[in-house]
């Protein structure tokens, strides 16, 4: 089962890697009406259907706090599935798919039954869901802050 900081290492990995074609905030944030129906973002968003997508990009998948996610979801995070642009890409095509092919279990399920067939649609959704995420600098501050709290735990119990 991979750690907290190790998933969060992970995430600044593939956040750091580029997004290969181009990619429309704009244009996104007018697709993402299609996705209101669900879910929420930004200052004041709560959950609905679906989880507040804030800060989705570099989360590690079934997480939000308080949203009841689906046992298959949650199985994909603790396996390390990390929200990064590509795995993202690849979800909104085919949530189901992509959770039976990413833990190779044919029964896996996806509440998401929404779709976003076209390419640049779902670059574009997913830069407009980048901007209400970090930085991938400030994803490696709260990696160091995490170690640095972690050792000095450590310390404290190592000295009584």
């Amino acid at each position: 089962m991979m750690t907290r900081m190790t998933a969060i290492a992970c995430a600044t990995m593939m956040l750091a890697a580029p997004f290969a074609q181009a990619q429309d905030a704009e244009k996104g944030e007018k697709l993402f009406k299609r996705c209101t129906s669900c879910h929420m973002i930004g200052d004041g968003a709560k959950n609905r259907t679906g989880p507040v997508l804030t800060e989705v990009v570099g989360r590690v998948a079934g997480t939000y706090e308080g949203y009841k996610y689906g046992k298959s979801i949650v199985a994909a995070g603790e396996a390390g599935l990390v929200w990064d642009e590509d795995n993202l890409f690849e979800y909104i095509a085919d949530p189901r798919g992509f959770l039976k092919e990413y833990l190779n279990d044919p029964k896996a399920k996806a509440k998401m039954t929404f779709r976003l067939k076209k390419e640049d649609q779902r670059r574009d959704v997913i830069a407009y869901l980048a901007t209400f995420s970090p930085e991938p600098e400030e994803v490696e501050e709260e990696i160091e802050a995490e170690v640095e709290d972690g050792t000095e735990a450590a310390e404290d119990v190592s000295s009584e």
